[in-house]
C-alpha cells in the first residue's frame, strides 16, 4: 500500500496555482480522507503598467504570504502551456517561477500538471471548458457558488488533480531517490 490508512486521516494543506503574469490564481484545499474541502482562493493581480520585476516581486510576496498564512504542506502547479502566443508563455514562466521561488523556500512538495491533466481529473476530459471546471469545482469542494475568477477555479482544480495524483507523485519520488 502506498498510502498508509493512518495517513488519510490526517488533515493535509494543498496549494493550488494557476500562474499569470497579469492573474495568478492561488486555492487552498483541505484533504482528510477522501474528502476535499476549500479553505480560501484569491488570485495575485498585476498591471501592465509596472515594471516586469516589480510584478514578479508582487507574485512572490503574494504567494508567499499565502503559505506563511494557511500552511500548505504541497503544491500543485499548473505546468506552462506553449501555444502559438510563445511571449506569453515566456511571460507566465516568469510569473509560475517567481511562484515556485515562494514555496520552494517553505518547503512545500512540488507536483506540476499539465491543463489537460488537471482538467481531466476534475471534469473527466481534457478539453473542458472554463465553466466546466468552475462548475466541477464547486460540486467537488461544495461551494455555494463556482469560484471566480476562473484562475482561483483553475487554481482549486490544480490542488484537486494534486490529490487525485497522489500514488503516481509518490513513485516517482521512490524512484528519483533510488
Amino acid at each position: 500500500m502506498l498510502i498508509k490508512e493512518y495517513e488519510l486521516q490526517q488533515e493535509r494543506i494543498i496549494l493550488g496555482i494557476d500562474p499569470g503574469l497579469a492573474n495568478t490564481g492561488w486555492g487552498i484545499v483541505v484533504q482528510q480522507g477522501h474528502s476535499l474541502a476549500c479553505r480560501a482562493y484569491g488570485c495575485v493581480q498585476t498591471s501592465s503598467q509596472q515594471a516586469l520585476p516589480a510584478r514578479l516581486k508582487k507574485i512572490h510576496e503574494q504567494i508567499q504570504a499565502v503559505v506563511e498564512c494557511y500552511r500548505p504542506v504541497c503544491l500543485g502547479i499548473e505546468s506552462v502551456w506553449f501555444g502559438t502566443n510563445v511571449s506569453s508563455a515566456f511571460a507566465t514562466g516568469q510569473a509560475r517561477g517567481a511562484a515556485l521561488v515562494a514555496c520552494a523556500e517553505a518547503g512545500l512538495q512540488v507536483a506540476e500538471f499539465t491543463p489537460r491533466a488537471i482538467k481531466m481529473a476534475v471534469v473527466g476530459t481534457g478539453t473542458a471548458d472554463k465553466a466546466q471546471v468552475q462548475y466541477m469545482v464547486k460540486q467537488l469542494l461544495g461551494l455555494e457558488s463556482p469560484p471566480k475568477p476562473d484562475h482561483a477555479a483553475d487554481a482549486l482544480a490544480a490542488a484537486i488533480c494534486y490529490t487525485t495524483h497522489e500514488a503516481s507523485l509518490v513513485l516517482q519520488q521512490a524512484a528519483s531517490e533510488a
